[in-house]
Order: structure tokens, then sequence, then C-alpha cells
């Protein structure tokens, strides 16, 4: 008796630290990555403050940094795949291993920031609207954020937050978007901080196997929401702070919308449940279980998850590898991809064309400027900004109002979140995050535009 009291004893002990090996790292996830706080006259998350405050640090010295880094990663990518002198350092071959595709990319992203940095060669390549954009404004900010994101993100993954969340919240996620509980974290940290942290997440997750290729594609295009912060910034730019709540209340409705129906239709239909692994998913049934149940089953394999869990070194040495594959792998394509995205936006006419099919459709919905308005419309998917930039000269406010709305349900956006979901292993091609920004803006445009006559 005295040896199964002890043995009870022990595994109560056990039982006990295994708790709180889930609770405290859990909880210091939740309030790094998902809790409000005020920064800046605005509201965003710590760990968007963290970047914020470094990026500071780094002043004008950032994109001269973040040049050397993504030369860096185009040199060792150039040795590595054409010569592989690389044996036994895994880490080294995921950094600069890659297709020649993507190696064309890196060099281009190198020559871009050189270029830019240096003010030579063709204008269009490096003017403040261009590379002058992306490598002074964008890149410095993505740098800080993936620094801190990656490091810290071991947080939320790895002690048995998302497998509790998973197991609640799927009463929600499965009946209205098809997508597991765990999502839900995706869909929040993008809400109230960045939606690279958002895409970062997801793409972590598929890489471990705990999202298939259609709910991978489907978070990444649907739920990598833009920031409270920035939207503020979006209704500034086009001088109508004074409508914010209506405002978030038309991009919050349509973003909504706009999430049950395109996951249902293609490309993001014909997305298959099988894992990154190869692995087919089984049909989930959680939903249907009483909560008391999904709460204990939560809770069981949160435990479970922070059991397995290695340490704190394990953890820091974790984060370092995903800040470092994001720094290395994603910031060379972004500068690539976004350049040229904005080198098209502002030296041709190929977006107004774009967006002549729009005209009609703009008058069916009593848009003022209507012309002006559909100039804008498909502009965003090079950059999110430039269509608020762009309705800044449009003299009614319902129409920018619009504008700015529709430019943040849009949400995919090739110098920003288009680039990370391409420079990951997210599967969805250029072609497929085009089709499925036409059906945002498509499905959005008439809600928004609902909306707006309501407050006009």
């Amino acid at each position: 008796m005295p040896n199964q009291a002890h043995s009870n004893y022990q595994e109560a002990q056990t039982s006990r630290r295994s708790l709180w090996k889930f609770i405290v790292p859990s909880i210091l996830g939740l309030l790094l990555f998902m809790t409000p706080v005020a920064y800046k006259n605005g509201v965003t998350i710590p760990i968007a403050v963290l970047a914020g405050e470094f990026k500071a640090l780094l002043g004008t010295e950032a994109p001269l940094i973040v040049t050397i880094l993504i030369c860096i990663a185009a040199v060792l990518s150039f040795i590595t795949t054409l010569y592989k002198p690389l044996h036994n350092k895994p880490l080294l071959t995921t950094l600069f291993l890659t297709s020649y595709p993507w190696l064309l990319l890196r060099i281009l992203g190198a020559v871009f920031a050189i270029m830019t940095l240096n003010a030579v060669g063709p204008a269009m390549i490096w003017h403040e609207y261009t590379g002058g954009l992306v490598l002074q404004e964008l890149m410095p900010t993505l740098l800080s954020v993936f620094l801190f994101a990656g490091l810290l993100l071991p947080l939320l993954l790895d002690f048995g937050l998302l497998e509790l969340t998973g197991s609640l919240m799927s009463k929600i996620m499965r009946p209205l978007f098809n997508l597991p509980g765990r999502s839900s974290i995706d869909c929040t940290t993008s809400w109230l901080g960045d939606g690279t942290v958002g895409v970062m997440l997801t793409s972590q997750q598929y890489e471990k196997n705990l999202y298939t290729q259609r709910e991978a594609a489907v978070i990444a295009t649907t739920f990598s929401a833009v920031s409270i912060s920035f939207a503020l910034v979006v209704i500034a730019q086009v001088e109508l702070e004074h409508l914010f709540i209506p405002f978030y209340f038309a991009v919050s409705l349509a973003g909504f919308v706009a999430a049950l129906i395109i996951p249902r239709l293609p490309p993001l239909r014909w997305k298959t449940n099988q894992y990154h692994n190869g692995t087919t998913a089984e049909p989930c049934e959680l939903s249907s279980k009483p909560l008391k149940e999904l709460f204990s089953l939560g809770i069981k394999q949160a435990i479970q998850r922070a059991e397995s869990s290695r340490g704190a070194k394990a953890v820091l040495t974790d984060g370092a590898k995903n800040a470092a594959e994001m720094v290395f792998c994603v910031l060379p394509v972004v500068m690539a991809i976004g350049t040229l995205a904005l080198v098209v936006a502002e030296n041709t006419s190929l977006f107004s064309i774009l967006g002549q099919p729009f005209v009609p459709l703009l008058e069916l919905l009593a848009v003022p400027e209507a012309a002006k308005a559909s100039e804008t419309l498909v502009v965003g998917f090079a950059d999110m900004f430039i269509p608020s930039i762009m309705a800044a000269s449009i003299e009614s406010e319902m129409t920018r109002f619009i504008i700015a709305a529709v430019s943040i349900t849009q949400l995919i956006y090739l110098s920003e979140i288009g680039a990370l979901i391409l420079g990951s292993k997210i599967p969805v091609n250029l072609i497929e995050m085009f089709f499925i920004f036409i059906m945002r803006t498509v499905i959005t445009l008439p809600i928004i535009a609902g909306v707006a006559h309501l407050i006009f």
C-alpha cells in the first residue's frame, strides 16, 4: 500500500507539472499575440509593439540591413541550389536549397534591393512608390515582425493552446467554414496584430501537418485579416476617421460573408484534404460533441502536447529556425514580387483596364464617380494602400468610403500577404490568388455599397 500511495502521489505531481507546462506558456502566448494594447494612438498586440520598437531602434539603417540579409540569402541560395555543397546540415538546406524559379526571385529581390538602396538603374524600380515603398517602409516592418513573431510562435504552437482552442471552436468553425477550431487563433492574431503573423502561423501549422492543403489555403486567403490599426490608417488616408465604427462594421460584415462563400467555390474548393506529408485527413466529428466533452478532450490533448514539448532551449531553437526561415526565404521574394507589382501599377494602365468591367456594376450600385472608382478596385492586388491613395482625389465621400472598405476586404495583395503566401509552402499560386482577389471584390463590393447607402 505505501508503494501504491507513493505511485499515486508521483502521478498526481506529474499531472500537475504537465498542467502548468500547458498553462504558463499558453497564457504568455495569449498575452503576446492576442491581447489588445494601446500603442501610438491605435490598438495592436504586444508582439507588434516589440516589432515596432525594434524597427524604431534600427532607424535609418533598416533598409541597409534588409538589403544585406536579402543579398546573403540570394548568394547562399545560388551556391546551394547549383552546387549542393551542404551535407548533414538540414537547417541550411531548408533555408537555401530551392527550385530555380524561386532562386530567380531571390536573386531578383537582391538586385532590386541594391538598386533601390543606391538609387541606381531605371527609376521605375527604385521610385518612392515602387521599390522605395517596399524597401523603406514594408521590409523593415516585416523584418521586425518576422524576428519577434518567429521566435515566439512556439508559445502558441507547442504547448497545447491550439489543441484546446481547436476542440472548443470546432462548434463554430466546422459548421460555418469547414475549418478546424484552431484556425480561430490565426484569424484573431491577424485581426488584432498583423496579417503577416496570421500567414506565418498558418504556414507553420501546415508544415507540421496540422492543416490540410485546403484548410491552409482557405485560412491564408480568407482569414489573414488586416489589423484594426491598419484599418485606422486606411480610413484616415481617405479623411473619414469620424466614420470608423460604421466603416469597420461594413468591413467585418463583408468579410464574414466572403468567408462563408469563397471557400465553397473554385479554386479553394478544389484543394485536397491531404496534409503536407501526403496523408489524407480523417473526417472530423468534434462539432457534434457537447461542449463539456469538447473541453475535457481539449484539456487532455493540450496536456499531452505540453508533455511532448522539449523545454525552453528547444522552444528558442525552434523559434530561431522559424525566424531565420521567414527572413531568408520570404524577404527576398516579397522584395521581388512587391516591387514588380508596384512597377506595373505605377507605370502601366493594366490595372485600369482590368477595372473597366467593374464600371457597370458600380453604376448599378449607384456609386458616384464610378469610372474613377473602377480604377482603384483591381490595383489593390498590387498593394492594399494604393486604392486609398488614389481615392484621396475623389470628391464623393461615399465613393471614398467604399473604396477604402473594399481595399481591406480584398485581403490579398502582392506587396505583402500575397508575396508571403507565394514564399511559403501554402498551396496557392499566383493565378489562383488573383481569382480569389476578384471573387472577394465582387462579393464584398455590393455589401459595402449597401452599408454606404445607409450612411450617406
